[in-house]
């Protein structure tokens, strides 16, 4: 059976540091026995069931984390209960009874996940399968259930975000254990029902929870669909662009860019890091991947020639925090020191796994986590403005591009056919936000439609939600009536974010 280990009261302080709350009771949960999954959901969801219940009764609010990634406020719970699902970390494939007849995905696809599951650890298993994930962020040491709920998206231009792999969620409310799945059956409803759990299939909902953002219940597993493995090849190195690059980036010329920089080929992934204090005169940073067949007997080159590691310009960004003295020149030096070694086209190819692409950092305490993003096809008309607003504010650290398809979800901030994101991550100082401030502003100012990620710290609040996710929001909010129609039941959820959202 799930065990409940009550850790009592105590100061809570998220992965990265940057906010921390006073506990009624830190909880943890951790996996009995069960050798089948179905066993395990169901033990696990009924444990949770219980707690809910329990909370409810006595008016405690409740979150539950996993890695607790998130630098924005939204795992914080002031004199509540924060529910740690880490050890809840199992993952199990399926066989063909447990598929639907009229499901189109072949079972050695799919993969049940439990919340507290890794990103990284989602990546092994999936890899021992002979499968692979088609996109992740820029780290793999969050929770790929706390992923999903926030939006998490990669650099992979023709994928969403990470919940586009989701294909059901297992959620708990104070009430009832639900299975969330679209209309199109994909599991059979006797696997479902062994997990205890109630089924809900409808596409409008199904939508709500892939991005869910913690206040749709307590989701305790996912069912994932993977691809067939594969490699990719990585190719970074700092080099100056011009204004020209921008555009092809814009109207989403990537073979063009690749083939000036990188690959005569068209790149899986596309990332520019730029310094905004001289984005063309200073080089720029540029990462490419390119999807390769999968060789066994390729061994793995080191995480820094994949590529991974680029976060490490977050601390380095520290070196100019405080100084405003060649502020250009100090930024361009920590980020060609902080960038993992060149893998230039001339070089030995660095091949691996699409799980080799990332890796866990150390925690990085006074982080600024900020972003934008918009439809691709205005890059070119706001790259200026944005660039310019960011360094008046004082923005004092790298500005990243990312590309990526419209994501899956109401939610999702990847809400464009074409996107580009706009990452703004460095020290939390005044002038990070300052900056990051700047451009929010300038934005609106220009009318230029934007979202931003709910992981990352945004300055939302419900009167932006509405408006940024325009008709999604009503759905969203019935999706959630229908599931907790009990205000009660929604407010067992409740922490000071999710309320000044207007999620809750």
């Amino acid at each position: 059976m799930t065990q409940v280990i009550h850790l009592g009261q105590q100061i809570w302080t998220n992965y990265h540091k940057t906010a921390a709350c006073n506990l009624k009771s830190r909880i943890e949960l951790v996996n009995g026995n069960e050798r089948s999954g179905r066993d395990c959901l169901k033990n696990v969801a009924e444990t949770v069931l219980a707690l809910l219940k329990e909370a409810k009764q006595y008016n405690i609010p409740v979150r539950p984390v996993g890695a607790g990634w998130s630098p924005s406020p939204i795992n914080i719970v002031e004199d509540g209960w924060l529910i740690e699902t880490m050890r809840l970390n199992r993952t199990f494939k399926l066989n063909n009874a447990a598929v639907h007849a009229d499901c189109d995905i072949a079972p050695e696809a799919l993969l049940l996940v439990q919340c507290g599951a890794t990103v990284d650890e989602v990546y092994e298993s999936a890899e021992e399968l002979g499968r692979s994930l088609r996109t992740g962020g820029a780290s793999n040491g969050q929770s790929f259930a706390g992923a999903c709920a926030t939006g998490t998206h990669g650099s992979v231009w023709k994928s969403g975000g990470i919940q586009d792999h989701v294909r059901a969620i297992q959620i708990v409310t104070p009430q009832r254990i639900l299975w969330i799945a679209p209309e199109k059956e994909v599991l059979s409803d006797d696997f479902i029902a062994d997990t205890g759990s109630e089924i809900v299939r409808d596409d409008r909902i199904f939508a709500a929870c892939q991005v869910h953002v913690g206040a749709m219940g307590f989701v305790t597993a996912l069912l994932i669909e993977t691809d067939p493995i594969y490699m990719v090849q990585n190719i970074q190195k700092a080099a100056k662009i011009e204004r020209e690059h921008i555009n092809w980036l814009c109207a989403g010329e990537f073979t063009k860019f690749s083939r000036e920089f990188g690959l005569n080929e068209e790149p899986y992934f596309q990332q520019v890091i730029l310094n905004p204090f001289d984005p063309f005169d200073k080089k720029c940073l540029l990462r490419f991947l390119y999807k390769r067949p999968f060789d066994p007997d390729l061994p793995a080159p080191p995480p820094p020639q994949m590529g991974a590691g680029y976060d490490a310009l977050t601390l380095l960004g520290k070196v100019m925090a405080n100084t405003d003295l060649f502020k250009a020149n100090i930024l361009q030096l920590a980020m060609e020191r902080g960038y993992p070694k060149d893998r230039d086209v001339d070089d030995p190819d660095a091949i691996a796994t699409w799980g080799n692409t990332t890796e866990e950092h150390a925690p990085i305490a006074n982080l600024f986590n900020g972003s934008v993003t918009l439809d691709r096809s205005k890059l070119s008309d706001v790259f200026d403005l944005i660039i310019d607003s960011f360094r008046e504010g004082g923005g004092g650290t790298v500005v990243t591009l990312r590309f990526v398809h419209q994501a899956q979800g109401l939610l999702a901030p990847a809400r464009w056919k074409e996107n580009v994101v706009i990452d703004f991550d460095g020290p939390n100082l005044e002038s990070s936000h300052e900056g990051y401030k700047k451009v929010v502003a300038a934005l609106d100012d220009a009318g230029v439609p934007f979202t931003r990620h709910w992981g990352k710290t945004n300055n939302l609040d419900v009167r932006r939600v509405r408006s940024d996710y325009e008709q999604n929001m009503p759905v969203w909010k019935w999706a959630q009536s229908q599931l907790m129609p009990d205000e009660a039941d929604r407010q067992v959820f409740a922490n000071q974010e999710l309320v000044k959202l207007g999620l809750i």
